[in-house]
């Protein structure tokens, strides 16, 4: 009979292991694909060195209390399972596919034949993607919605972290000898009806549960190739060229998301200035791209060559300012918004997708340690 007081220590240590073998992984291929893609190599450099963070952070605190460290371990062996059937699954209908003599119509194939012939003929990755692929990448940044619902509620409706809590409460009561055979006592379980630490924990698991959903694929989409990611399928493949050798852009947030939040968790940073970093890098980062791509007509030369225009930065930073008005307050607000068109104008080799939630976050926190002003209203 399995000792069930070593079971959490099982658990939380094969999750930490996960981490450790995630950025194994992206240092592999920061070391492949460096010289051909700058850019995409540091913003995976960085995630590599977060994800050792990540592995230490779980290893000593814990990044989900039991039995939540179990449903995380579970949901990444169901990844897993569910990814690689798929890469092998394209694997078996490739091999039975001859590319050299393709017929001149393709239509009568497959979904997946087409898709397959897609990605072996033509280049799958772009310098510029159209407008609706756009849209289509932006849909990531909906995380922010998710974060300020599961902590703070929407009107009249509480924090949605805090329902899904007492409703697992409720689920484990009602099925008390189910839960004793697979996590033991109901004591076991660590939060009560209407504990804050549930809804601040809860909603970092669901960030962390997003993050191995997309990062699995992402690693099978660098390592083997687009065709072989079920994520670039069901995305329908808006890859860019600076994702060649690099994991993508929802990579970036999420990771630099759950690093501020952490650091909330720990006391570093205040939970006001975590939402203004975590919105603001969701929804002004969208808008800035959709705008300008839309009806931006006035061209800015960025560094690096960069070309962006007058009205994606006007709806960024205005944006940036108005999410921080209502998050932070005014004076706040507009450090934030400063914060962002400086990563937004001078862009480095490191993604704004990960810089963007960290340091306007760190940014409001310093600031509000030196100003000693009351953040929000």
């Amino acid at each position: 009979m399995i000792n069930l007081d070593i079971v959490p220590g099982i658990y939380n240590t094969t999750l930490t292991y996960f981490f450790f073998i995630i950025s194994f992984l992206m240092f592999y291929i920061v070391y492949k694909g460096y010289k051909e893609n700058r850019y995409g190599s540091s913003s995976t450099l960085v995630c590599a060195i977060l994800f050792i963070f990540f592995a230490y952070y779980n290893s000593i605190k814990g990044i989900a209390h039991y039995p939540y460290n179990g449903f995380m371990v579970w949901w990444v062996g169901i990844m897993l399972i569910v990814f690689l059937s798929f890469s092998l699954f394209i694997r078996k209908i490739s091999k039975n596919i001859d590319f050299d003599n393709l017929p001149s119509n393709t239509k009568d194939m497959s979904l997946i034949k087409r898709y397959i012939i897609a990605m072996k003929k033509e280049n799958p990755y772009r310098e510029q993607i159209s407008m609706k692929m756009e849209a289509i990448r932006k849909v990531f940044h909906l995380g922010g919605l998710l974060f300020a619902v599961a902590i703070f509620g929407f009107f009249m409706l509480p924090p949605l972290a805090g329902m899904v809590n007492e409703g697992i409460i409720y689920l484990i009561q009602n099925t008390e000898p189910v839960y004793n055979f697979l996590w033991g006592d109901l004591s076991t379980y660590p939060y009560g009806i209407g504990d804050p630490l549930a809804i601040y924990y809860i909603t970092l698991f669901a960030f962390v549960a997003i993050l191995v959903f997309t990062i699995v694929p992402e690693l099978i989409r660098v390592l083997w190739g687009p065709e072989y990611s079920m994520l670039n399928l069901l995305t329908r493949s808006v890859l860019r060229n600076e994702e060649r050798n690099a994991v993508g852009p929802q990579i970036y947030l999420l990771t630099g998301a759950i690093f501020s939040f952490i650091l909330y968790l720990e006391g570093a940073v205040h939970l006001k200035a975590l939402t203004a970093g975590i919105l603001i890098a969701c929804f002004s980062d969208a808008a800035a791209a959709l705008i300008g791509r839309g009806i931006g007509k006035h061209k800015v030369n960025c560094l690096r060559g960069q070309k962006k225009t007058l009205e994606g930065f006007i709806a960024g930073v205005g944006s940036a300012y108005l999410i921080g008005l209502f998050t932070v307050g005014p004076i706040y607000a507009l450090i934030a918004a400063i914060i962002f068109f400086l990563l937004d104008f001078f862009p480095t080799y490191i993604a704004d997708n990960i810089l963007n939630p960290i340091l306007i976050t760190l940014g409001i926190t310093i600031f509000y340690s030196i100003l000693s002003l009351p953040i929000g209203f």
